[in-house]
């Protein structure tokens, strides 16, 4: 999906780049070759890796299945349909610095204008989970799960030892209530598999972007039909 005429996927590149993360994988089940073709870019080339699964395992899943790729390390888990702008290498730095003690993950959190579509958190009073709301109609507040995670080797570990959990936000994330840290962006976090929140996005101020220079996939991705079907909707 396009963000004033980028792939949404190109800045989440340019954010992880720019934080100096070089070693991605990235799950390609839906729309399998648009994503492939779109990864076989030069700027992408021996740091980003798709990753093709049949039939989904799940955001949990997906995790346990490359669990020995990941292992040791701290490990950013991003649900990439966020449109996600904030001051990123803030979000790395509390994680490794200043989290609370004794919490094992750090969920980016965000206020949403509609909690009823998120998974709302209440935290106590050093910013650690303690309950989790997901979707429902009346949530208590609006303090929401962004679903984008920075993990310890132990959350790998507890989800490769429970492979029945696939979904990380309904399956993992209530067996660390009290463990989970949250940092809040201020910035822009919107969800575009709302169509509501895909047109907002595209009055957002982009960042800049990492690879200003249009190459052929650039050129043939600006006569694709997507940028057509969005203009209709305004």
């Amino acid at each position: 999906m396009p963000i004033s005429g980028r792939p949404l996927l190109e800045y989440w590149f340019c954010t992880l780049w720019r934080n100096n993360l070089r070693s991605v994988l990235v799950n390609v089940h839906h729309h399998r070759a648009e994503v492939e073709k779109f990864l076989t870019r030069q700027r992408f080339h021996n740091w980003v890796r798709g990753v093709y699964e049949p039939k989904l395992l799940g955001t949990a899943g997906t995790l346990s299945k490359f669990e020995d790729d990941l292992v040791d390390q701290t490990v950013l888990m991003a649900h990439a349909d966020n449109w996600c702008h904030c001051n990123f290498s803030d979000f790395i730095d509390f994680h490794q610095n200043r989290r609370p003690v004794g919490t094992a993950l750090t969920v980016m959190t965000f206020r949403s204008d509609y909690p009823e579509r998120c998974g709302i958190v209440e935290l106590d009073d050093r910013g650690v989970v303690q309950e989790f709301h997901e979707k429902e109609p009346k949530p208590p507040g609006n303090l929401a799960n962004g679903a984008v995670y920075l993990l310890e080797p132990e959350v790998l570990e507890w989800v490769k030892e429970n492979p029945s959990k696939t979904d990380f936000s309904t399956g993992v994330v209530p067996n660390y209530l009290g463990k989970i840290a949250t940092w809040e962006n201020t910035d822009i976090h919107r969800d575009i598999g709302q169509i509501d929140s895909l047109l907002a996005a595209q009055t957002d101020i982009p960042p800049d972007l990492c690879w200003p220079e249009k190459d052929d996939w650039q050129l043939k991705f600006e006569r694709h039909p997507i940028h057509g079907m969005l203009e209709a909707l305004y």
